[in-house]
């Protein structure tokens, strides 16, 4: 199946290569990424959540993002559900869809980057050829995976909005740790295993990543860093209800 999926891949982007013009030309900006970190005083990059439906990407995005923002670091989330409502409306969930789900996401969190801005992307992305597809197009220290790991019965257990119980009777199909595969990073840079971990604990591992390789740098008078960790309650179990 994978082997198709990569045979596939190489097809439809051989075919997009013959629709384009050869006319066009990159025209660049007086005004760099490097110049919009600089005024942002922060290294723009994509923090990559990946994970089974449930795991609890999405709330711990949503934590992380709110701490960045109550510390003036410019940010903006990409939800897998929310990028279907529109951008990728015509998009289904084959594995050719899905491929171009991601490839898309990839292309739009790369501006982000450009535009000196600390993207979050909150989807599945079920297989490692996308995933190193999107690190592949940006520089090596602007690509951050997260993996989100929880085990399929787990998250299964969480089911907020029913979508595996449906999975289950065959009402919804290509459903990934159903009927369709989850394959997990083998190298991420952050790894957070959201059964023992709740999303204050989750949030804080990823905070201290970026504090600590320099991607934000937070002022004396606003380094929330150490009433954060006093806030953290690491022995409290949670459900996540995010996705």
């Amino acid at each position: 199946m994978q082997e198709r999926r990569i045979n596939d891949s190489i097809d439809r982007r051989h075919h997009d290569q013959d629709r384009r013009s050869s006319n066009v030309v990159w025209q660049n900006s007086e005004i760099t990424k490097d110049h919009r970190n600089t005024l942002n005083k922060q290294k723009s990059a994509i923090l990559w959540f990946t994970g089974l439906s449930g795991s609890g990407k999405s709330t711990i995005a949503n934590i992380v993002e709110g701490f960045l923002h109550r510390n003036e670091i410019r940010t903006y989330i990409l939800d897998g559900d929310n990028v279907r409502h529109g951008l990728n409306s015509d998009l289904g969930f084959s594995d050719k869809d899905r491929q171009e789900n991601i490839r898309r996401i990839g292309e739009v969190s790369k501006l982000f980057i450009d535009a000196g801005v600390m993207v979050l992307t909150s989807f599945i992305s079920p297989f490692i050829e996308d995933r190193q597809f999107v690190r592949n197009i940006v520089k090596t220290h602007e690509f951050i995976e997260v993996y989100v790991k929880c085990p399929l019965n787990v998250c299964e257990e969480r089911d907020i909005k029913g979508l595996y119980a449906r999975a289950r009777k065959g009402e919804i199909k290509h459903f990934t740790g159903i009927d369709s595969p989850y394959e997990s990073p083998l190298n991420p840079e952050i790894t957070i295993d959201t059964s023992v971990s709740n999303e204050s604990h989750a949030a804080n591992i990823i905070i201290s990543y970026l504090i600590n390789n320099q991607y934000i740098q937070l002022q004396p008078a606003n380094d929330a860093r150490q009433s954060l960790l006093q806030k953290l309650m690491p022995h409290r179990k949670s459900v996540f209800c995010g996705i």
